[in-house]
């Protein structure tokens, strides 16, 4: 147990990863060992100047934020604690083991760094785990088991959280991201931190509402800059030019979280004010209610887009087109094995230079002492996911091996006009050096395939000249959301003419009373 000290005291920890519920893959202990997972020493480097918050990714995260929140904020009078960090890749439910193990762990590490005066946890909001809808509700309650109600707790979330009543219940201070891609990580977690440290020190009594949309489509693309979402960020920005408003979020929900609330929300966080908290919570559901018809725009098909690629041949002479593979979106928590773009790629595009990930387990082990050079005659694919993603026999040369961070063992694999990079770990191919480091040339290729939505778009700007969506059948096709079961009748799967019956029972609220 620390040493009473006279400084208030507040932890910092995150456990993270978002869900797909469609997954077939358990996500296990081990996943966030291979990805990020720091104890607390480690964290607290990680996290102090000139440190590495979770290498691979970014280094600077919503911890680093709160670090410097409290030198900013703190006066001297507030120390950081930290207790732990893990984060894993994109994928299928944690399993009840991998879920109990944190659940434990975080039990003891904040019994060890008592006394606490607050807490800072870093989430993303739309995990899923074996025998729960709500596991980050689980979470904070094992933090309330220790900490008691009455310290404080800051959360920050990814704005694609799933906002529920237990949640709301459990945190004084709640804030999502305010950029789709995401590139506010340290600046969401700075101004939660201050929020924190202003709370633990008096100077700050948090209040907040919440309002519960049923839709969980709309916005078009939802990125922030883009026509459709720009005028509800602009809001946002507006609505906090008053200085009792401390925090706006909008929550765009996960669609491939199997929670029986699903949809969409806005929070407000106030410094003492629930009345106008309430209005400013309101303010913001309608306006984004106001964009639910605004579907996201139509998938091309493979021979679509390559068309496209074919016509566009002097602007990829300066670089490359991206082709996001968005029925298999790795950072949407898909298994990355999908088939079916490679095989239309090794038949149909022998004219264009394709680089393609690809994840593959098996075919890495079986291949793994071949010495570069070697032919290659097997069948990629078929074992994670089957139903989606049948295998294909491949035929060509060995061109490389590697063993890299988060991807574990790599295999390239020479097919001609198509270099395909087969991973041991999960292939969330979102950045240009993931080709680079196994010796291929982003730059060089006519097609880099990706495994995310939006991130790509930053981290391929400098080589990116052509940005495509291709469908082709898999676990992030968005009209899978169709398929999932809803307490209530949710936008776009039904008609719902108006959103306010619906919130106020998902909040636990009466129904409201009609006069006349």
């Amino acid at each position: 147990m620390a040493a009473p000290t006279t400084s208030k005291r507040i932890g910092y920890v995150r456990i993270a990863q978002e869900t797909n519920a469609l997954s077939p893959i358990l996500t296990e202990h081990a996943d966030f060992e291979q990805t990020h997972l720091l104890d607390a020493e480690a964290l607290r480097q990680a996290t102090a100047r000139g440190g590495y918050e979770v290498k691979g990714f970014t280094r600077h995260a919503e911890l680093t934020g709160f670090c410097r929140a409290v030198d900013k904020f703190g006066g001297g009078k507030v120390e950081a604690v930290p207790l732990f960090s893990a984060w894993a890749v994109s994928g299928g439910p944690l399993s009840t083991a991998c879920f109990e193990t944190f659940k434990r762990r975080l039990r003891a590490s904040l019994r060890d760094a008592a006394p606490l005066d607050g807490l800072f946890f870093a989430m993303h909001g739309a995990m899923g785990a074996e025998g729960t809808n709500d596991p980050e509700s689980e979470l904070l309650r094992v933090c309330r088991d220790v900490l008691g109600d009455a310290i404080p707790i800051a959360v920050t979330l990814d704005l694609h959280a799933q906002i529920t009543r237990d949640n709301m219940a459990l945190a004084n201070i709640l804030c999502g991201y305010r950029t789709n891609p995401h590139r506010d990580h340290r600046k969401v977690g700075k101004r939660a931190g201050q929020l924190l440290v202003e709370t633990v020190l008096g100077e700050t009594k948090p209040t907040m509402a919440w309002r519960a949309l049923p839709m969980v489509t709309g916005g078009g693309t939802t990125v922030d800059f883009l026509p459709t979402m720009r005028p509800v960020f602009r809001l946002m920005k507006t609505l906090e030019k008053d200085p009792a408003v401390r925090y706006v979020s909008l929550f765009m929900c996960h669609l491939w979280n199997n929670h029986p609330d699903l949809g969409w929300a806005a929070v407000v966080v106030t410094n003492d004010d629930p009345a106008l908290a309430d209005r400013v919570a309101d303010e913001l559901a309608e306006a984004a209610w106001g964009v639910k018809d605004v579907d996201p725009p139509a998938f091309d098909t493979v021979a679509s887009a390559l068309e496209k690629v074919r016509s566009r041949r002097k602007r990829l002479k300066l670089g490359t087109a991206c082709m996001c593979d968005a029925s298999d979106v790795v950072g949407a928590g898909a298994t990355g094995e999908n088939t079916q773009l490679l095989a239309q790629l090794l038949t149909d595009a022998s004219d264009l230079l394709s680089l393609v990930p690809l994840r593959d387990p098996t075919f890495v082990t079986d291949h793994w002492d071949l010495p570069e050079g070697a032919p290659i005659a097997a069948s990629v694919g078929g074992r994670l996911q089957p139903e989606y993603n049948p295998a294909l026999a491949i035929s060509g040369t060995l061109l490389t091996k590697r063993t890299l961070d988060c991807f574990g063992r790599v295999i390239v694999v020479d097919l001609d006009h198509v270099k395909l990079v087969v991973t041991e770990g999960p292939a969330m191919t979102m950045r240009p050096r993931f080709y680079r480091n196994v010796g291929l040339k982003p730059m060089k290729a006519d097609i880099c395939v990706v495994k995310s939505f939006f991130p790509f778009r930053l981290f391929f700007l400098a080589e990116n000249r052509l940005t495509l969506y291709v469908k082709t059948r898999g676990i992030t096709d968005m009209d899978l959301v169709t398929k999932l079961t809803f307490n209530d009748p949710v936008h776009p799967k039904d008609d719902v003419p108006d959103w306010r019956v619906i919130d106020r029972r998902r909040r636990g609220l009466a129904p409201a009373v009609i006069d006349g």
